[in-house]
């Protein structure tokens, strides 16, 4: 098959050949809606971009490296995270870009080592995928390099970052807990250990504060330790009737230890997830949670990086991308007794 042209793009939508560079390229002087039109046409019809002849031209790599801390590499094939890189290798590639995951080990991300793709210079610019230590995000705001962090922020608000909407989320998630006849609620996850499981805390605290409850401390129980490897849930005498946990994996982990512990679920005690990822389906009963829309959050991340790569000087702050509650069986509607 012969190779397609910008001529040949051009052509099938109705515009000139200057037009479809430009769009290709993400050089000003097309609307958003028409680039990405052209995009997907050039992606449809099988436009291979010629990144070596761009790259002599600018400078650029067109890789850009997705960095996940190896505590969020375990289970890969289910794991959030590594959904994600995928999904954003799929949106680089459209883009004439590359993804390069490079999982940081805990030894480097301990001794303040930035990637080798970073000093190599083979790539530009980076996504950070998971939260990472709070001096090894100062490490990288001293990066000359543009970035984004992906799925957490912190105080540096100068770094872009696009996250999914873990206040409201866990709000709405409490909310249905309550309307669901529940009065007595707790949470479960390590407030201190990400950006995330804190606003799903705070979005959970919300939902409280507005129904008139008191925090009850006992029912506010630990999953990880401080370098988020997972803990023994420490289970207090008087259970609540109900738990929010900050992920599904961990309400996977709660309902099952539930269960030894010769508990009912959700009979004796409703459990909530957080992500909608495969733990929420292999749970016994299946769990109710909050669906992250991981394709909107990937999308927007890797759009911004590239605005950033291009030149673009724009800082677009912290993004948030809705999520929506999955309803299933883990939930005991307590006002039909």
């Amino acid at each position: 098959m012969a190779n397609v042209t910008m001529k040949d793009i051009a052509e099938k939508i109705g515009v000139s050949s200057v037009t479809v560079s430009k769009a290709l390229n993400d050089k000003e002087g097309v609307s958003d809606a028409l680039k990405d039109k052209i995009k997907q046409l050039a992606d449809d019809m099988g436009y291979r971009y010629n990144t070596t002849a761009k790259s002599m031209k600018n400078g650029l790599t067109y890789n850009i490296g997705v960095v996940i801390p190896e505590r969020f590499s375990g289970g890969m094939s289910q794991s959030f995270y590594f959904r994600a890189y995928q999904q954003a290798a799929r949106v680089f590639e459209k883009y004439g870009y590359y993804g390069i995951m490079n999982i940081l080990t805990d030894a480097d991300e301990e001794a303040l080592k930035l990637p080798r793709l970073y000093y190599e210079k083979k790539v530009d610019g980076f996504i950070f995928l998971g939260q990472l230590s709070a001096d090894y995000i100062n490490l990288i705001k001293e990066m000359d390099m543009p970035k984004v962090f992906l799925d957490f922020y912190d105080e540096h608000d100068e770094i872009d970052s696009v996250i999914t909407d873990n206040f409201f989320g866990a709000y709405d998630l409490t909310n249905y807990l309550f309307n669901k006849g529940h009065k007595d609620i707790g949470f479960v996850g390590n407030l201190h250990s990400t950006s995330s499981i804190q606003d799903r805390y705070l979005g959970f605290y919300k939902s409280l504060l507005e129904h008139g409850k008191d925090l009850t401390k006992d029912w506010i129980i630990n999953d990880r330790d401080e370098r988020g490897k997972y803990v023994e849930f420490d289970l207090p005498d008087a259970l609540p009737s109900a738990f929010v946990c900050n992920c599904d994996q961990v309400a996977h982990a709660f309902v099952n230890r539930l269960k030894q512990e010769g508990y009912k679920v959700p009979e004796d005690v409703s459990v909530v997830g957080f992500d909608n990822d495969i733990y929420a389906t292999i749970t016994d009963p299946n769990l109710t949670t909050v669906e992250v829309d991981i394709h909107e959050m990937v999308s927007e991340a890797v759009k911004i990086i590239i605005k950033k790569v291009q030149g673009t000087k724009k800082c677009y702050g912290r993004q948030s991308i809705k999520g929506k509650i999955v309803k299933r069986a883990s939930v005991w509607d307590k006002r039909q007794g």
